[in-house]
């Protein structure tokens, strides 16, 4: 094909507005196929459930008078990506996009994302990725309101979209990680940040009267910008309002020298491998 190939994907579910938005401005620099789970399917990260039916629906959806042909996919968004790899496309994307996500996915919190699941997902079998994230209130992460305007998220994706398909990911790099700013404009800058090591999600104590009833851990937000790095994607992101765009690596091997690791395990000879 003339065009590059893109697989979209999205953790909030096959209607959710920040995917077709996203959608809609990829189609103008690739062939989009979109491959979504069929439920709500928030903070999987890149879980495999066994759960899964893994049944394939082919949908036609008409989106501001266009229509698209989607496949959702009974399953995490993880393994949405691996269905469609091995079932969907004839042939492999040039690119995969998961997001746009509502709700900033950044700091320690990334490994509980659907979002950056699906891009490692990709990202483990070669394939560029970019993970998506708009900043919103926290009353509008697990929904799919139409209160939420992704223009501005979706012409980032389109240009972090364009940068990989131009380009070849640098060494020790595996995906790219996108958050933008709530209140963010065409002009907002972007920086190269690193992840916070605060913890950016918090979790709290069900709320309810005894074991039996129905109910999960809630969160909250809690963070000492005292001690936070101003090249964080949490600094970036919260206090600078620019847009945060962290390389990761799938490599999440300590980065420490040997010797100290020795010296912790108290060995006599730190160099010794006898």
């Amino acid at each position: 094909m003339s065009k590059p190939n893109i697989l979209l994907t999205n953790d909030d579910g096959i209607r959710s507005p920040g995917l077709w938005a996203a959608a809609e401005v990829l189609s103008q620099i690739g062939f989009v196929t979109v491959a979504a789970p069929r439920e709500q399917f928030s903070g999987a990260g890149r879980s495999l459930p066994y759960s899964s039916d893994g049944l394939i629906q082919e949908e036609t959806t008409i989106i501001h008078g266009k229509s698209w042909k989607v496949y959702a996919v009974g399953g995490s968004p993880a393994q949405a990506v691996q269905h469609a790899l091995l079932e969907i496309l004839p042939y492999r994307p040039d690119l995969v996009v998961s997001g746009i996500n509502y709700g900033e996915n950044v700091a320690t919190s990334i490994t509980t994302s659907g979002t950056v699941g699906a891009a490692m997902e990709a990202a483990s079998l070669g394939i560029p990725a970019l993970a998506m994230s708009l900043a919103t209130d926290k009353m509008h992460h697990f929904t799919h309101s139409t209160e939420i305007d992704f223009s501005t998220s979706a012409y980032f994706a389109a240009f972090f979209g364009r940068m990989l398909l131009a380009r070849k990911l640098p060494p020790g790099v595996d995906l790219i990680k996108v958050d933008v700013p709530a209140d963010a404009s065409l002009d907002t800058p972007w920086e190269w940040t690193r992840l916070s090591r605060q913890r950016y999600y918090t979790p709290t104590k069900p709320a309810r009267a005894s074991w039996d009833i129905p109910e999960t851990p809630g969160y909250h937000i809690d963070l000492d910008f005292n001690v936070e790095p101003q090249d964080s994607d949490v600094y970036t992101l919260i206090r600078k309002g620019h847009v945060s765009v962290t390389p990761l690596t799938l490599d999440m091997t300590a980065r420490v020298d040997q010797n100290i690791l020795d010296q912790f395990a108290g060995l006599d000879n730190p160099l010794s491998t006898q």
